[in-house]
């Protein structure tokens, strides 16, 4: 009965007559702007919606996106995924992450070569799981390999808290998780050195719901105030990011530039307080977090406060984990793909030499990454324009 409601409830949310609609709604819209607009989907969980529903051929050309960097798979540099490698390759260690990181490739290899290797590496759900696998191995520490953005960041909190309550001794982080506002200031910089051609700008964001049911719609306040872009906060189904879409061009039509809220139903303009305050308790802004093809953005990452230093794999561990920057294989444009500079296609070794089975850049690795969304709905036909 239960499965039976759920499926009922996205049902609403994929109607195909409720995105025609919207689609109709776009396209008498759009012949009214005056230039195209170019849309960025933060998300990766956008891009796949994008692509998996084919919504580039239901709107008008002049209306594209241009997929951004999120992912938090696809943006760890490789460095970071090689400090996995260490530490899951150190004696009595059992490293633990999340999903795909398994599979993202770094300069040793990858996670699931390590495993291979002997290597005791394991991927969870929750992060709480860690405090089982810590009581069931006493002798042995436990690193959780921690990533994400704001989504995830309280879950890692909770974990903290337990650790530190709980006095257990044998659980240690490795922080990366990052947060998105600071990533979006950095692309928007980054593109408007070129304004010849609309083409080469963001003229507007659908921002990522997920993020902001933890951090609240604020987080974006200073794009539409600063930065003269509308955000328009939306839900992951057909329907909300046509619904968002259709809220970005009304903007530019009644020539307004706001923060918006779309996703109405679950986000609020000041987000899960509490969430927000154990993230503040255990965490604070690093200086600088490299982005995989992006560089480094200022305050975008977050470490454990000093105060909880014994807790901190890099800082237990720092004798062993390499320092140096680590780039991607030189035909791998990921780089120019996080930041919405290029699309998949575009890539001369996307579906050959890099592929989910084989895959070269962390944008096939993952499962919500840019290229794995293009490779697994490449039947359909899409714009090439960035």
């Amino acid at each position: 009965m239960k499965e039976l409601e759920l499926k009922n409830l996205y049902d609403d949310f994929r109607d195909a007559k409720t995105i025609k609609a919207y689609a109709k709604i776009i396209a008498e819209d759009a012949k009214k702007l005056k230039r195209p607009i170019n849309i960025m989907e933060v998300c990766g969980g956008h891009t796949h919606t994008i692509m998996k529903f084919g919504l580039p051929q239901l709107l008008p050309s002049n209306i594209n996106f241009i997929h951004g960097p999120g992912c938090p798979v696809c943006i760890m540099p490789k460095e970071r995924i090689d400090h996995a490698y260490v530490l899951s390759m150190q004696e009595n260690v059992i490293l633990v992450t999340l999903g795909d990181m398994i599979k993202i490739p770094g300069s040793n290899g990858s996670l699931q070569d390590a495993r291979a290797k002997g290597a005791d590496v394991r991927f969870v759900y929750s992060p709480m799981e860690c405090i089982k696998i810590a009581h069931e191995n006493p002798d042995k520490k436990v690193i959780f390999f921690a990533i994400g953005f704001e989504t995830t960041t309280p879950m890692t909190a909770v974990l903290v808290k337990e650790v530190i309550s709980k006095k257990i001794k044998n659980i240690l982080f490795h922080i990366n998780h990052v947060t998105v506002p600071e990533v979006m200031v950095e692309l928007i910089d980054s593109r408007d050195v070129h304004v010849d051609s609309y083409n080469n700008e963001i003229d507007a964001f659908l921002g990522p719901s997920h993020v902001s049911v933890i951090s609240g719609s604020k987080i974006y306040e200073k794009f539409p105030k600063d930065y003269e872009r509308p955000v328009v906060v939306t839900g992951f189904e057909p329907v909300d990011a046509m619904q968002g879409i259709s809220m970005i061009i009304k903007q530019f039509l009644e020539k307004r530039c706001e923060l918006e809220i779309q996703y109405k139903r679950v986000v609020s303009y000041d987000g899960n307080l509490k969430a927000q305050d154990l993230i503040n308790t255990y965490f604070e802004k690093m200086s600088l977090f490299r982005w995989r093809g992006i560089g480094n953005v200022p305050d975008s990452g977050l470490k454990l406060r000093d105060e909880y230093a014994q807790y901190d794999a890099e800082k237990v561990y720092s004798s062993v984990l390499p320092i140096s920057q680590i780039e991607d294989h030189k035909l791998c444009i990921c780089g120019d793909i996080l930041r919405g500079m290029a699309k998949p296609k575009e890539c001369t070794i996307f579906g050959t030499a890099c592929k989910p089975t084989s895959p070269v850049g962390s944008c096939m690795v993952s499962s919500e990454g840019a290229c794995a969304a293009y490779y697994k709905y490449g039947n359909l036909t899409f714009s090439t324009t960035t």
